[in-house]
């Protein structure tokens, strides 16, 4: 015999089932591009928060050591996007888990005179040889658009680091502390070189 209560009842029940997968669809975050240029006012927590991708996630993708210093124009790689946007649960725990056990450090660096740099290219490692190779060839000169010098630093890089002069000690004394400073060694920028192009 038809019993109307118990249609009604399943029918209730269907269209609640497409009500809740609307609703969820609706809330998932923005996919993350595979290559992000970072634009002026960016900060990884941005990013972090747009994305839904952690800060330490984006800092570990892209080798960088300071994660309150991106610069304009840098690359940035958000390789576990698309698996944080779904599985938004799963990544927050692991986000949380993260945060509380990794020690953010901040290093200053200052540039010295010229009278106390003993930076020669002799002691230079393979790794950071190997970058001035590909970025200039050596050159203190070398440009290509707003990058300059032997590391062919941005702009904004030789704001923080020097190597505005066309000194080799000067440039690759600045090239040392940008690499320090974002990728912690030559040997980890070179890797990122090779594996993108740029550092």
């Amino acid at each position: 015999m038809f019993n109307i209560k118990k249609t009604l009842t399943i029918a209730a029940g269907v269209a609640g089932a497409f009500a809740f997968g609307g609703a969820h669809a609706s809330a998932d975050t923005t996919t993350a591009p595979s290559d992000y240029v970072v634009q002026s006012g960016d900060t990884l927590n941005k990013l972090s928060a747009k994305y839904g991708v952690s800060v330490d996630t984006i800092a570990t993708n892209n080798n960088i050591s300071n994660v309150n210093l991106i610069i304009v124009g840098q690359h940035l790689s958000f390789a576990t996007a698309t698996k944080a946007a779904a599985t938004p649960a799963q990544s927050t725990t692991t986000e949380a888990a993260a945060t509380s056990t990794t020690t953010t450090t901040t290093t200053t660096t200052t540039t010295t005179s010229s009278a106390t740099t003993t930076s020669t290219t002799g002691s230079n490692s393979a790794a950071l040889n190997a970058l001035i190779a590909r970025e200039s060839g050596g050159n203190v000169n070398a440009t290509n658009g707003q990058y300059y010098g032997l590391g062919q630093l941005s702009a904004q890089a030789r704001a923080i680091y020097g190597g505005n002069s066309a000194d080799y000690n000067d440039q690759l004394n600045a090239m040392k502390a940008y690499i320090a400073a974002r990728y912690g060694t030559a040997e980890n920028a070179w890797a990122h070189s090779q594996a993108t192009g740029w550092y």
